[in-house]
């Protein structure tokens, strides 16, 4: 009984701090890469139709998410694509400092970081979530854990997401706008 209860503070314990976190919208969005001439920076509205807290390893009513952010879940690659640009992409969450909020502070926090690849000729867009040992895979992780089959994983990336990021990439002074 003293092995269950000790466990069971543990798990509580280290598990807390996450639980605690508020869980806010995506209010910035960071897009890094060699082929930019400096990284772009987009805080427009639109960026929080990019959720973090959406897709795999989510769960509304008891039932886990299989749609949302950045990524066609339904569209896992067998192989990393090759010859494209390559992007690193950061999403910052923002939250609302009230009297009940456990926010430290308005100021944006990094929340999430994939790679994004993209093939200008097709439009095609491909999203890698770091895995095990990856860079970011504690920072995502630490946020959301979306198991296995999707950590250090290739995906085709969303429509939706395509289409927004595709001309801000083209023309990186589009995103000055935003």
């Amino acid at each position: 009984m003293k092995l269950f209860a000790t466990v069971l503070y543990v798990v509580f314990v280290t598990t807390k701090p996450t639980l605690l976190l508020a869980k806010g919208d995506t209010v910035k969005i960071t897009i890094e890469s060699a082929d930019l001439p400096s990284p772009i920076q987009i805080t427009d509205r639109e960026v929080r139709q990019f959720n973090i807290w959406s897709g795999p390893g989510t769960y509304l009513n008891g039932v886990e998410g299989t749609q949302g952010f950045i990524v066609d879940w339904a569209n896992r690659l067998d192989e990393a694509p090759v010859g494209l640009h390559h992007y690193k992409v950061s999403f910052y969450e923002g939250c609302e400092l009230r009297e009940s909020s456990p926010c430290r502070s308005s100021e944006p926090s990094l929340a999430y970081v994939v790679y994004y690849a993209y093939n200008p000729s097709t439009g095609d867009g491909f999203v890698y979530l770091p895995g095990r040992g990856g860079e970011f895979a504690q920072l995502n992780t630490s946020h959301i854990y979306r198991g296995r089959g999707y950590e250090g994983r290739w995906f085709r990336a969303a429509k939706a997401w395509n289409d927004f990021v595709r001309p801000i990439i083209a023309n990186p002074r589009v995103a000055a706008a935003r």
